[in-house]
C-alpha cells in the first residue's frame, strides 16, 4: 500500500467484521487472520467484531472502534450478501452513529463472487484433484457446497461461481450444494452424479473459516464414501488465510478512502431495508423504487457521517 494511502489512515479504523461460530475454533481464526493483517499493514489500526456467537458483539464492537478515531471503516469478512450484510450490519452502524455522531462510518462490501475468489476455489480444485488416484476432469465432478440462504441473490453468486469454476476448467460437471436452508443439498447431488457415471468427486467447500458446519461436512463426506465405495472423494478445506483475502479486503480499503463510485454498500442507509425489517423479513435487494415495490432496483451509494 502507497504512503498517501497510509497517512490518510492515520485516524482511521478498519472494523472487520465475522461471522461468528459456535465452535471456538472458527473465531479464533477470523482472529488470527486480523491479527495477521496488522502484522501485514503495521501502521493501520484494525479491529473485529462478530454478528453472533463470539464477542466482541457488533454493537460493543463498532463503539470501540470509534474511540479516539475521526472514521471507522466497517469491513465484511462474509462472502454473500444475506440477510447478516443487508440488514443487521447496517443496523448497528445506525446504531453507533447515533451514540458516536462526530465519527464518519463508512461500509464497504462484502468478498463478492469475484476472480480472487474464483482463484482460490481453482487452487483448491486443482490440491483435490492431486490427491486422487486418476485425476481425469471429465470423469471427475465438482460440487461446490455453500452454507445456503433464504436470499436468492446469495445462492445466485454462490450458482456464478461455479458456472466460472466450470469455465475456468476441464471439468463437464460443476454442480451447486447447500448445506442447509435451500436445496440442493449435498447426497442428493452426489447420488445425480453417481447416476451419469462419475467415478470421482471433488467436494470444494465456500466457506471462509472452520466452525461446526465444516465439521458437518467432513462427516458427511465420510458417509458418502462408505455408500459409494465405488466412487473417489476428496474434499476441499475452507479459505482460511489465503493472499485473495488480503488483497480484496486491501482494495476495499482503497476504494472507500478514495471515495470511489460503488466502494460503499449500498443497502448502508436503504429505506426499503428499513420497511423489511419493520415487516418482519429480510431485505431481498432486488425491488424498484415504483409503486408496486417489485423486486429490482439499484441503490445510490449512501455515505453517512
Amino acid at each position: 500500500m502507497n504512503t498517501d494511502l497510509n497517512t490518510a489512515l492515520r485516524d482511521t479504523t478498519l472494523f472487520i467484521v465475522g461471522h461468528g461460530s459456535r465452535e471456538e475454533s472458527g473465531n479464533q481464526e477470523i482472529r488470527d487472520f486480523v491479527a495477521q493483517w496488522r502484522s501485514r499493514q503495521p501502521g493501520w489500526r484494525i479491529e473485529v467484531g462478530f454478528i453472533e456467537f463470539a464477542s466482541p458483539s457488533l454493537h460493543d464492537g463498532l463503539r470501540a472502534a470509534a474511540q479516539g478515531a475521526r472514521r471507522v471503516l466497517v469491513l465484511p469478512l462474509i462472502l454473500n450478501a444475506a440477510g447478516h450484510v443487508k440488514m443487521e450490519i447496517p443496523e448497528a452502524i445506525e446504531h453507533a452513529r447515533a451514540h458516536c455522531p462526530e465519527v464518519e462510518f463508512l461500509y464497504g462490501p462484502h468478498l463478492t463472487a469475484c476472480d480472487p475468489i474464483l482463484d482460490i476455489l481453482k487452487r483448491q480444485l486443482r490440491r483435490a484433484m492431486a490427491a486422487l488416484d486418476m485425476p481425469d476432469p471429465t470423469t471427475t465432478g465438482v460440487v461446490l457446497l455453500g452454507r445456503g440462504s433464504s436470499d436468492r441473490g446469495a445462492n445466485g453468486d454462490m450458482a456464478k461461481m461455479a458456472r466460472w469454476l466450470q469455465e475456468a476448467g476441464d471439468h463437464e460437471l460443476v454442480d451447486l450444494a447447500f448445506t442447509g436452508i435451500t436445496f440442493p443439498r449435498l447426497e442428493r447431488v452426489v447420488q445425480r452424479q453417481a447416476r451419469i457415471g462419475m467415478t470421482q468427486i471433488v467436494v470444494l467447500p465456500y466457506y471462509l473459516y472452520t466452525g461446526t458446519l465444516m465439521q458437518r461436512i467432513g462427516r458427511q463426506v465420510e458417509h458418502l464414501r462408505a455408500q459409494y465405495p465405488q466412487i473417489r472423494f476428496a474434499l476441499g478445506t475452507h479459505f482460511g488465510f489465503e493472499p485473495e483475502i488480503f488483497a480484496l479486503l486491501e482494495q476495499r480499503v482503497s476504494d472507500l478512502v478514495a471515495g470511489r463510485q460503488d466502494s460503499a454498500l449500498s443497502c448502508d442507509g436503504c429505506r426499503f431495508r428499513e420497511i423489511a425489517h419493520d415487516l418482519g423479513h429480510g431485505h431481498s435487494h432486488e425491488h424498484t423504487h415504483g409503486q408496486a415495490h417489485a423486486h429490482d432496483h439499484d441503490h445510490a451509494p449512501v455515505v453517512m457521517a
